[in-house]
């Protein structure tokens, strides 16, 4: 078998362009014996995270790229190129990921025209752990050539190769349809392009690579891709003069690329080349806590300071250091250099103003004197917080909440587990007082198990703009974000569009459409896809897959091909992202309709409400959560699916947390459990026997219980 990897790949992210779903190409490209593919979605990243993940899974390793819009200048709107020169750019490290995303970032927060566009000023200034290669025809270099303009082209691959070096490739396409026009328009321009790229390459020294520009998976799918260009053009599918691919774009095999190219095999070989250039590198890290600086004039003691600063480090020397200071401004010019060190005192100094803010607001909240049981559990709460890392979250949320009030914006009382925060209540983030209600902190945040804070918060609809406004203008409009979200064709959207596009009737349009279910639930457990659960569901509707009429024929064809497509972006109700540093050295930034800030994907876990065996569902991070009674699965909406699934995470929270625990014997806990408490101990759980207060459990009491159900 011919070794080969695909380096220039469109997904359905590249969106209305690409149909390519990231699994079934993933699996495709197992299937074909690759060992790497890449993904090079138009002008976007939408999809390299999922495509990092699932390749990653499968075995496969993922190169991830980008095929860049290139302008002379991306501040100008000039109309002639409002398009671009197409370019291939990929990431062959985590440093080159991160100046990708920036220049991705800027493509679309600087350069948007018509497209996301970069120039060559960002390529030189990010230019550091890429690897290039000069794209399709639509690339600078073909692109002169096609213009007759060798020393334009001679001119290009010189600049390239001056900046990228020995990571700068020239790309060889052939594209051969049989049928005169297409072949017209692109083979024959290939193989124009092909001949003078192999004498550049020659005369500069730059390698070569061969690829096809992939814009689905198999070549069956080329018709279905044919009617979504035609959605994403606006043109009807007997247009003579719109816009068509030449059908030999699919995942092809090492053995077809090879037969295309058999007198260059070196063009094969040098695809294995790149692929090894690529580092295995994770795109997960460590939660990054956005930093809230205290007022300057804040006066923080050094004592209390420098107390909270030294808990985590080890290190005697540094230690020693640190004692000697005999100012805040010595300790902050000491740490000055050490990434980690000032992140760490920046978290102390955050702990020395949240501490402050918390017992100011407990005293409005318990009076002048606390008790003794207000004042442990605060010392508590804010001793697991400063551990934990997280002082910063409770003065952002406590932030934006004043803020918010202070404007005059609606604000909720407070709910979910945050409600067992006495801090939280302190601080005005919630109204509900835990100590009144006997609430758990450990539902909210717990030690022994690590995860994030989460604070349900709820701002009246009129008002949340505004505190949007407020985030930007106090971390800076590039630290804020919105989610962006992916709208796909369900089947009576996919129906209606492959119709139109077919000049079905409108009539008969509606009527296959109204034969759709109003709720599309397919067990896809079971690997049941959203049409044959409306083919099951509507008898009616599956007997057209028979039709007399061709065209109702192929409109279920290529709907039930495109089902599941991306057809557009969006933006999440509610969800806002506030960053340690500006966005773009992270993940890739956009732009999106109706959006009032720039918009970054955030992996996030589908919610899902399905009919299962036993019953109404809602489904979340491989959790299955029972609807009420009351509840109708076809018109349950997502703050009720959210609410029950946080319903289900505090009683899982719950249940974790110890009713009693022993010091005297490590490892033996009273614990909540799902049929009410029982004994933990050493990998088994005994039930308590009636007449046992789990509360009041003594030691010797459940080393009896255990004993004696060991002996029944």
């Amino acid at each position: 078998m011919p070794d080969f990897v695909h380096l220039h790949v469109h997904t359905q992210y590249s969106i209305l362009d690409g149909a390519a779903a990231i699994k079934p190409l993933i699996k495709r490209a197992k299937a074909l014996g690759m060992n790497a593919i890449a993904i090079t979605d138009h002008g976007n990243m939408y999809g390299v995270k999922n495509f990092h993940d699932t390749a990653t899974d499968a075995g496969v390793k993922p190169i991830l790229g980008c095929e860049v819009y290139v302008v002379k200048n991306r501040f100008e709107k000039d109309k002639d190129e409002k398009a671009g020169d197409h370019l291939i750019l990929l990431a062959k490290n985590l440093e080159g990921y991160h100046n990708l995303c920036k220049m991705v970032s800027y493509s679309f927060t600087e350069g948007f025209y018509y497209k996301p566009r970069i120039d060559k000023q960002l390529i030189e200034q990010y230019h550091e752990g890429l690897i290039c290669c000069s794209a399709c025809l639509g690339g600078e270099v073909p692109q002169a050539i096609m213009h007759n303009d060798i020393e334009e082209a001679e001119r290009v691959v010189q600049w390239f190769k001056n900046i990228f070096g020995e990571d700068y490739y020239l790309e060889l396409q052939l594209h051969p349809s049989g049928d005169p026009q297409k072949d017209a328009d692109v083979y024959e321009n290939q193989l124009r392009v092909n001949k003078v790229i192999l004498e550049l390459a020659a005369k500069y020294g730059v390698k070569y690579i061969c690829s096809n520009d992939v814009h689905f998976i198999l070549a069956e799918d080329a018709v279905a891709h044919d009617h979504l260009i035609c959605l994403n053009t606006g043109r009807d599918l007997d247009d003579p003069n719109r816009m068509r691919y030449t059908f030999q774009e699919y995942l092809k095999s090492p053995e077809e690329m090879a037969a295309l190219f058999p007198d260059h095999p070196e063009a094969l070989a040098t695809t294995l080349e790149i692929a090894d250039k690529c580092e295995d590198y994770k795109l997960t890290h460590a939660p990054l806590m956005p930093n809230f600086p205290p007022p300057e004039d804040f006066p923080i003691a050094l004592g209390e300071l420098r107390e909270s600063f030294v808990k985590k480090i080890e290190d005697e020397e540094m230690l020693a250091k640190i004692g000697a200071c005999a100012t805040v401004p010595e300790l902050e010019e000491l740490v000055a250099g050490d990434k980690e060190l000032s992140d760490r005192l920046m978290v102390a100094k955050q702990y020395c103003y949240l501490k402050d803010l918390t017992y100011k607001g407990a005293h409005m909240r318990y009076g002048d004197v606390l008790d003794e049981k207000t004042e442990e559990r605060i010392k508590y709460e804010l001793s697991t917080i400063e551990w934990m890392g997280f002082p910063g979250y409770f003065l952002i949320v406590w932030d934006y909440i004043r803020a918010a009030r202070e404007m005059g914006v609606s604000v909720g009382p407070g709910r979910g587990s945050a409600a067992g925060s006495v801090v939280a209540y302190c601080l005005k983030i919630t109204n509900i007082d835990p100590l009144k209600y006997d609430l758990l902190f450990e539902r909210f945040l717990n030690p022994e198990r690590i995860s994030l804070p989460d604070v349900d918060v709820d701002f009246d609809e009129d008002g949340r703009a505004d505190v949007l406004r407020y985030c930007v203008q106090k971390y800076g409009q590039k630290r804020v974000a919105q989610i962006v979200t992916f709208g796909t064709m369900a089947p009576k959207m996919a129906i209606k569009d492959v119709a139109r596009v077919q000049k079905l009737a409108l009539s008969e349009s509606d009527r296959l459409s109204k034969l759709v279910p109003d709720k599309v639930t397919p067990d896809k457990k079971h690997g049941e896809t959203p049409f044959d659960f409306v083919y099951k569901e509507s008898p009616e509707l599956a007997a057209e897959r028979e039709s007399p009429n061709q065209l109702i024929r192929n409109t279920l064809k290529y709907a039930e091909k495109l089902e599941g497509s991306i057809r557009q972006t969006g933006v999440h109700a509610c969800g806002v992202i506030i960053g340690q540093d500006d966005l773009e050295k992270f993940a890739p930034m956009a732009i999106a309709k109706d959006a009032e800030l720039n918009v970054v994907e955030f992996e996030g876990k589908e919610v899902v409400i399905g009919i299962g065996r036993f019953g109404p569902y809602v489904r979340h991070d491989g959790k299955f959560v029972s609807l009420a009674k009351t509840d109708d699965p076809y018109t349950v909406g997502l703050d009720r699916a959210v609410e029950l699934i946080s319903q289900k995470r505090e009683k899982d929270a719950k249940a974790k947390v110890p009713i009693r625990s022993f010091p005297e014997e490590p490892g033996l806990a009273v614990l909540n459990g799902r049929y009410g408490p029982y004994i933990a101990f050493d990998g088994k759980n005994y039930r308590i026997p009636k007449g046992y207060v789990p509360e009041e459990l003594t030691l010797e009491q459940c080393r009896e219980i255990m004993a004696k159900s060991k002996k029944k």
